[in-house]
């Protein structure tokens, strides 16, 4: 199914055709389907205008799962559009790449990211920089953070910022504890073929997305304070949600 979507999305492109975002979150809707993953969203996204969107991030699998909910680009690491498959499909995918060890890289990347936002494309950012065991969000990255508030003072009109979190909550409906989360998770230096093996025999994961209240930045936003409000925002969702206190469901499948 990659390579049929990898040339559907670059025949897309080619021609300037419309539907690059149906393909997008269709593709992503069928993989998790086909994986197994029962999603359920809490809170409301903002789908009528681009966002930037922030998140924690534990698995190769919150890509799947936060692009079938809605047309979005992610923001990565360089070293991704190198893997095979993997990388051909996420720069159709349009994809935001970030090279951290070379300045002038991480200046493209901004550049890249206000792009995609004025051109109606909702990005999603994981500022932790890594990902965790899925019991705990990390501190954000100081410079990741300063990427959003310059992405910020790029853009003309300023841009709007939703705080998210994914977590990973139960297996064929029984919750998970503190010591299955990381069964799940993939991090660290664990080899994805075995881990993605083991996770295949798990059955179905049920997964909680929340969206927390927006927040508007410009050129004049404090970085250090933002950083704050975002990472408070992101470690109360996820918190909430693990102890099995989400807020109201709004949306879902």
């Amino acid at each position: 199914m990659t390579p049929l979507v990898i040339a559907l999305q670059w025949t897309i492109g080619k021609l300037g055709l419309p539907g690059w975002g149906t393909v997008a979150s269709g593709y992503y809707a069928v993989l998790c389907k086909l994986l197994r993953f029962k999603i359920r969203i809490v809170g409301e996204p903002i789908r009528d205008r681009a966002v930037l969107f922030v998140s924690n991030h534990v698995s190769w699998a919150d890509i799947l799962v936060i692009g079938s909910i809605a047309p979005i680009a992610f923001v990565s690491k360089a070293e991704v559009g190198n893997w095979p498959l993997v990388g051909p499909t996420a720069r159709l995918q349009r994809t935001v790449f970030v090279d951290r060890t070379r300045r002038q890289q991480t200046g493209d990347a901004i550049a890249d990211m206000v792009q995609r936002l004025e051109s109606d494309i909702s990005v999603v950012l994981f500022a932790e920089g890594t990902s965790n065991d899925g019991n705990r969000v990390l501190p954000f990255r100081s410079a990741l953070i300063g990427a959003v508030r310059e992405a910020a003072s790029r853009a003309e009109t300023g841009i709007i910022i939703q705080p998210m979190s994914i977590c990973y909550t139960a297996i064929h409906g029984i919750p998970m504890g503190r010591q299955h989360r990381p069964l799940i998770a993939w991090y660290g230096d664990l080899d994805f073929l075995p881990h993605f093996k083991a996770f295949l025999r798990r059955g179905v994961i049920d997964v909680v997305v929340s969206y927390g209240e927006p927040i508007a930045a410009d050129a004049s936003t404090d970085r250090k304070k933002l950083a704050r409000q975002l990472e408070g925002a992101v470690r109360g969702l996820t918190t909430s949600t693990l102890l099995g206190r989400p807020r109201p469901l709004h949306a879902g499948r």
